[in-house]
């Protein structure tokens, strides 16, 4: 006999429904009477119903509060998170029914374009508010589903995983005596994912062809650029909730082959590396893999960035590695080492019109974000030299603030220099930053002084993760 399906009041209405009965609803996750046979068996929607738990009101007001929680601008209708609420209340049966019965269609996501280190820019994809809160409620409920499948040496868009883990298994991977390293570079991996080979792998694991459907519409809905529309072919845009997790089903097919030739890797998100022992072997992973990425997933490999190489200098995530003793240490890669130093340079500029308070806020909150990510790395000496640096420079920046020439000297007078040498330097016609280094400017704002009036220090804030 076929499996015939009962109809449940969200089939007969178009939507869920409120008042349903403890054997409908249990942990909230709705069911379905399935009839087998002589049988009659309460199966989850979980397992092919996926639809219905994605809509479900509990899931629905996690996604809102997760959209909200968020932020971020507005899409194409330039409706604002704080918009968000009163449309929702106006509008959720229409929206849902929508859903339902297949007619809703995604807006196209707003191009926005983000300035990358290399002069190129990044492309990013900004959904609509509400768009946001149906692909939010999408990745709440195939998040759990996927982290099964995924691979425990990715590390990129998942929970309870960061870029710290990532460094550490590339840590320990090296301590077992992979030296060699393929740095793999797939170019503009967000922009060229097939459609077609996504689905399919969708497809897979997702039995419920609604659901797939709905994502469907959200890859091909197109984009909006300088008010002209676009349609998208290929590639999952950055910038919705979704896009994450589709990248991470779409690379775990890499990671998956990877395993079978028991090849260690660590990946997060589209950066990857794959260790070797020697580098004959890591030139056969590095063909043989590009040819596995390009000839089944459909995705471009950037032969010029995809390097072959020792792991000493290797960048990573922000990182570089080094071999002390048998044992692999992390410390700050040069690129990110000159990045830091121009965004300190440009926080303590002389000419950006700050005052006293606003300059130490941000250079606080910049220290703290950049040591609280780097602080894994031996940078010691480093920092120790960019706090001098820097304190050169907050110096120049004070000494500029006092602006005439009766300042200068009253002020160095009140922080303990002697009428005559105050007199002699503030009517000095030396330039800012060659005073700021001057000895006459560091005995009257010293070290000491600059600690007491709040300024922060990178020293300071590592030695917070490592104190003494």
């Amino acid at each position: 006999m076929k499996e015939r399906m009962q109809k449940t009041l969200s089939q007969v209405n178009g939507c869920p429904q409120r008042d349903r009965s403890e054997t409908e609803w249990y942990g909230g996750v709705q069911t379905f009477m399935w009839m087998c046979e002589d049988n009659i068996v309460e199966v989850p929607f979980y397992k092919e119903h996926l639809f219905e738990q994605i809509l479900s009101p509990t899931n629905l007001n996690r996604a809102y509060k997760a959209v909200m929680r968020n932020k971020g601008c507005g899409g194409i209708d330039k409706m604002s998170c704080e918009q968000l609420l009163p449309w929702l209340m106006t509008n959720k049966d229409v929206l849902i029914r929508s859903l339902m019965d297949g007619s809703y269609r995604p807006n196209p996501v707003k191009r926005v374009e983000i300035p990358k280190d290399n002069g190129k820019m990044r492309l990013l994809g900004i959904p609509t508010v509400v768009d946001r809160v149906v692909q939010q409620a999408i990745n709440q409920v195939l998040t759990p589903i996927y982290e099964n499948q995924f691979s425990k040496t990715s590390y990129g868009f998942r929970p309870g995983r960061g870029c710290h883990d990532a460094l550490r298994g590339a840590q320990r991977i090296i301590n077992e005596g992979y030296t060699y390293v393929v740095d793999l570079d797939l170019e503009r991996f967000f922009d060229t994912v097939s459609h077609s080979k996504l689905i399919e792998i969708l497809s897979r694991t997702i039995k419920d062809g609604r659901v797939v459907s709905l994502i469907h519409k959200y890859l091909r809905s197109g984009v909006m650029n300088k008010g002209l529309f676009e349609a998208s072919e290929e590639g999952t845009p950055q910038g919705g909730p979704l896009s994450p997790l589709l990248s991470n089903i779409m690379l775990n097919e890499l990671d998956k082959e990877l395993e079978r030739r028991g090849l260690p890797f660590v990946r997060y998100a589209d950066d990857s590396m794959i260790f070797c022992k020697s580098k004959r072997a890591a030139m056969r992973v590095k063909e043989s893999i590009t040819r596995f990425i390009e000839n089944v997933l459909y995705l471009k490999v950037n032969k010029e960035k995809t390097v072959v190489s020792y792991v000493r200098g290797a960048k990573y995530l922000g990182y570089s590695f080094y071999v002390m003793k048998g044992k692999c240490q992390l410390t700050v890669h040069p690129k990110s080492k000159d990045k830091m130093k121009s965004k300190l340079k440009e926080l303590t500029s002389r000419s950006n019109g700050w005052g006293y308070a606003k300059r130490k806020q941000k250079l606080k909150e910049y220290i703290r974000g950049w040591v609280g990510y780097y602080h894994l790395a031996n940078m010691k000496r480093l920092l120790l030299v960019t706090d001098e640096w820097l304190r050169r420079r907050i110096r120049m920046c004070i000494w500029k603030a006092w602006k005439k020439a009766k300042t200068k000297v009253a002020n160095l007078i009140i922080c303990g220099i002697n009428k005559y040498q105050a007199y002699e330097w503030g009517n000095t016609r030396k330039g800012y930053w060659r005073i700021a280094d001057s000895p006459i400017l560091k005995r009257a704002i010293d070290n000491n002084k600059l600690r007491s009036a709040g300024y922060a220090t990178l020293i300071g804030s590592y030695l917070d993760w490592y104190p003494k």
